[in-house]
């Protein structure tokens, strides 16, 4: 046993290194199906500083090239500067935010990211689903069973029908169409709120976020965190959508000024709402806990089987072609 211990160790040696931050939501998935390609640097799970991390594991900086990482955690200029060698930074996510581009961009490192094809599709579906449980106290009613048992009065409120609902979507692109496509065969009105107005599209448009949640019953966020966008519904935007009005993130949390939802959530201002994301991730504000209606999911909203799979093998492409000079063309490459 002892020499078979060795010889693994002395195999991992010979093995590229490859770092990682965050760590993705596929990583168990792809490090299992990896083991024998890379020695995966599994920082995210110390907690001491990268340098300090580096020195336990016996391993010059010099010999990183490339990281994999995720948006929970930040790749600072600091992080890449003590990378010599680095030359690719692999992302499983839509946004580059959390990776410092300037920094990237003076380095001429490589930044792919890689959000899977089936995102739309899944974020979607969730969508339905949150906006769903938000609506018919799902799982409020679910911890009510649970904890007390059908002989205790359940003093929830009554559920609310999905039915002829007006819809206000923030971001009409791929995710936005597709929670629209959805809730279309609910029998829902559709609106939305975008950058430009949309050729070929017939729901109807509102240059102003606030018009838009005054003429809604669930306002859906599905666009992408920018200086514009952070922020966009804050305590107006809230009150104009009402006591009857459900809110839906499945965007980012910053869209949403979160101590005012909090706030208008406890105070009755909106009646509910579904979350997937937050503004301080991983940490989300202890004031929802308690409350029955709001439903909480911690920026999941994507994770199938299928798309683990689709994203481990595009992770596996990337890397390969990485380390035999032949990196392919993936969006936010640059």
């Amino acid at each position: 046993m002892a020499n078979k211990q060795h010889n693994h160790n002395d195999n991992n040696k010979e093995l590229q290194p490859l770092l990682v931050l965050g760590p993705p939501f596929m990583f168990p998935t792809f490090e299992a199906q990896n083991l024998h390609n890379y020695r995966f640097l599994n920082a995210f799970s110390s907690q001491i500083p990268l340098h300090q991390f580096l020195a336990e594991q016996n391993v010059d900086p010099s010999s990183i090239q490339a990281i994999l990482c995720s948006p929970r955690q930040k790749i600072s200029a600091d992080a890449i500067r003590l990378l010599p060698s680095l030359s690719l930074i692999v992302t499983t996510s839509n946004g580059t935010r959390h990776i410092d581009l300037a920094e990237c961009s003076y380095r001429g490192i490589q930044v792919a990211s890689i959000p899977g094809d089936q995102l739309a599709v899944d974020v979607a579906d969730m969508t339905v689903g949150l906006l769903i449980d938000v609506m018919w106290n799902i799982s409020a009613a679910d911890r009510h069973l649970r904890k007390w048992g059908p002989s205790k009065p359940c003093n929830l409120s009554s559920g609310s029908k999905l039915e002829g609902k007006r819809v206000g979507i923030v971001g009409l692109g791929k995710i936005g169409r597709e929670v629209a496509k959805r809730l279309e065969a609910f029998g829902c009105r559709i609106m939305y709120n975008s950058r430009n107005q949309k050729p070929f599209v017939s729901y109807p448009f509102y240059s102003n976020v606030v018009e838009l949640a005054g003429n809604s019953d669930v306002l859906v966020l599905s666009c992408s965190l920018n200086e514009q966008t952070r922020h966009i519904v804050k305590r107006e935007v809230m009150l104009a959508l009402g006591k009857e009005g459900v809110i839906v993130n499945i965007g980012r949390g910053d869209l949403i000024d979160e101590k005012e939802l909090v706030r208008c959530l406890m105070e009755g201002e909106i009646k509910g709402a579904g979350l997937d994301v937050f503004e301080n991730e991983p940490n989300v504000p202890k004031e929802l806990f308690p409350l029955d209606n709001v439903v909480l999911s911690p920026h999941a909203a994507s994770l199938t089987s299928h798309r683990i799979y689709d994203v481990c093998e595009r992770v596996a492409e990337c890397l390969e072609a990485f380390f035999s000079s032949k990196l392919p063309e993936y969006p936010g490459l640059g």
